[in-house]
């Protein structure tokens, strides 16, 4: 499905800065950064300036560059803009209350937040089952790609649980799949449109984007989004700066507050307690405790880093996520915070 810009799309104006960072007992630039890691695209912004944009293995910045698992977080978006508007009415609520086919399924018995926090209890291991999750949702069979995949009865057949929801995170592609079918039944279309619509447009994209669906036209909204560099930076944009864009609030303040922050029902994924180094919330991961950051996070290294006290924003595109990396794009960012002034 593609997901269609604006006539006019937000300013991003490039305002080139020097960027760097501290890394061991010396200082490395971007440049160092980019020559380290297998990067295909990196650009720095802050309040709507470019600061630093870059481009390698061939990829230039008309592309559309795929976000693995940052199409979670694109979710949690839609997902705030449906409880602004009323179409999903508590994070209390069960799936099964508003898509009647998981009428007494696992998944439509899972109360919203749990869903959002990776926390629904079921008997699902990422590392395990994309095999029984992948292929018949989206990839299809090696003999006959795509065909007959259906999104909907992988998540509807899925059966056997390991605890209630909410005991523990456990990270898998079934929680988002699930919040999709949610999200098409309340809104009474395809998520590609509703992004557009409440979304792509208002942020004032600057060219279309486009998610992977199932044989059936229905999102693979776990992974399969894809987007411009900078459209990327205008989704960080977006959520540094509280959900508003251009003027016009997109997304409430209270929605993305509540993605930076831990109450009673959200303790198994508060930072700390979920990882030594890592939470979570609502599809967002917390790089740095109490909210600081928050983070879309993608295989094979695309990320999109959100300083919400700065309004910084990085984007990362790459190839691989091989190697202790991540360390160091998180030093490169702070370079970059301190370098936006």
């Amino acid at each position: 499905h593609l997901i269609a810009a604006p006539a006019q799309p937000s300013p991003l104006q490039a305002t080139p800065v020097a960027v760097n960072y501290r890394w061991g007992f010396g200082r490395r630039s971007v440049q160092d950064y980019l020559d380290q890691w297998p990067v295909s695209g990196l650009l720095i912004a802050r309040q709507g300036r470019v600061l630093s944009e870059h481009y390698r293995f061939g990829r230039d910045a008309s592309m559309r560059l795929t976000s693995w698992s940052m199409a979670k977080s694109v979710t949690s978006l839609l997902v705030g803009i449906a409880l602004d508007q009323g179409l999903i009415r508590s994070l209390d609520d069960l799936p099964q209350d508003y898509v009647p086919e998981l009428q007494g399924t696992l998944h439509g018995q899972v109360p919203l937040r749990h869903l959002l926090n990776m926390s629904s209890g079921a008997d699902v291991l990422h590392e395990r089952d994309s095999v029984r999750i992948d292929v018949p949702a989206l990839l299809g069979w090696p003999q006959a790609r795509t065909k007959g995949t259906d999104v909907n009865r992988v998540v509807r057949g899925w059966r056997g649980t390991l605890e209630a929801p909410g005991v523990r995170f456990s990270y898998n592609e079934l929680c988002p799949l699930a919040m999709g079918m949610v999200l098409r039944a309340v809104s009474g279309g395809s998520l590609a449109q509703f992004a557009q619509t409440q979304l792509w447009q208002p942020m004032g994209a600057e060219a279309d984007a486009s998610w992977l669906t199932d044989a059936l036209g229905r999102e693979y909204n776990c992974v399969g989004f894809a987007a411009r560099l900078r459209d990327w930076a205008r989704l960080g944009q977006l959520v540094a700066q509280q959900g508003e864009m251009g003027g016009r609030q997109i997304v409430s303040k209270a929605w993305l507050t509540d993605c930076a922050s831990h109450g009673p029902q959200d303790a198994q994924v508060r930072y700390g307690t979920m990882r030594a180094d890592m939470g979570y919330k609502n599809f967002f991961w917390h790089p740095r405790p109490g909210g600081a950051w928050l983070m879309m996070n993608g295989h094979h290294g695309q990320r999109v880093l959100v300083d919400r006290a700065s309004q910084t924003v990085l984007v990362q595109t790459a190839l691989s996520h091989e190697g202790p990396w991540q360390r160091e794009l998180f030093a490169l960012f702070e370079g970059a915070i301190a370098a936006a002034g």
